[in-house]
């Protein structure tokens, strides 16, 4: 019986009746990948910086910021897509960003929190949120 379980449970899911992979999807201008150093040359943290350009003021804004834990994490080019793609789990959902663009840097100073000069922290757009009406759920599949 158990193994009858077992191969009925394997077969399903070969045949995709598992639940599909739902992800938050989001785009931004350009991704930052920012190496964050002490004064003594020493690492304090690597982060993804998600910036929005501005017409207004004509630069690109801060949008959102989240720490870089593995590079997992890091954009990828999708080349039939001309974007970067860059997708982890981000508290209790799964997120997937597109990008126009991507740089790489590395710093003595906190480019997010330089900018909290600029635009505070709470007139930025953010990432979508899973209880907002703006967020966007598509399956992994899927492209923006």
């Amino acid at each position: 019986m158990t193994s009858f379980v077992v191969a009925s449970i394997l077969s399903m899911a070969s045949l995709g009746a598992s639940p599909a992979e739902t992800y938050l999807v989001d785009h931004v201008d350009l991704i930052e990948i920012n190496h964050l150093y002490d004064l003594q040359g020493r690492l304090v943290i690597d982060q993804l910086i998600f910036y929005q350009w501005d017409s207004a003021s004509q630069r690109f804004q801060v949008r959102a910021w989240r720490l870089l834990k593995t590079n997992d994490q890091l954009p990828r080019k999708s080349w039939n897509q001309d974007k970067y793609i860059c997708h982890w789990r981000d508290m209790n959902v799964h997120r997937k960003v597109y990008a126009d663009n991507v740089r790489e840097t590395w710093t003595t100073s906190d480019p997010e929190v330089l900018e909290r000069n600029m635009l505070p922290i709470e007139q930025r757009s953010e990432l979508s949120q899973p209880d907002s009406s703006s967020s966007r759920l598509a399956l992994a599949s899927e492209d923006p």
